[in-house]
């Protein structure tokens, strides 16, 4: 999904939270985990879930999937309160959010 923020168009989920890209994660592979993913929650798929489009999914390293786009894996940031909030982004000057 997409939605509007005062940073432009930008991805969402299905609540219409922003999502990030981490820096450190490799194509198809997500490096954040244990707390990272506490404050960086992974947008999961469920086992089935196919790719459609620019949309992949990755398998994490618990075994569960998670959504990608173009090949980065996406996660939702714990300290945004509501929709078009992008509080994560430049988090450490490693999370970005996930733009179309």
């Amino acid at each position: 999904m997409m939605g509007k923020t005062a940073m432009g168009p930008v991805l969402t989920d299905a609540k219409g939270m922003t999502l990030y890209v981490f820096d450190k994660d490799s194509a198809g592979k997500s490096a954040c985990n244990g707390p990272c993913a506490t404050n960086w929650p992974p947008l999961m798929a469920s086992a089935s879930a196919k790719p459609m489009g620019k949309y992949t999914v990755v398998t994490r390293d618990d075994g569960s999937k998670q959504w990608a786009y173009d090949g980065k894996p996406l996660y939702t940031w714990a300290k945004d309160a509501k929709p078009g909030d992008t509080t994560g982004d430049g988090v450490n000057n490693v999370w970005h959010v996930a733009k179309p």
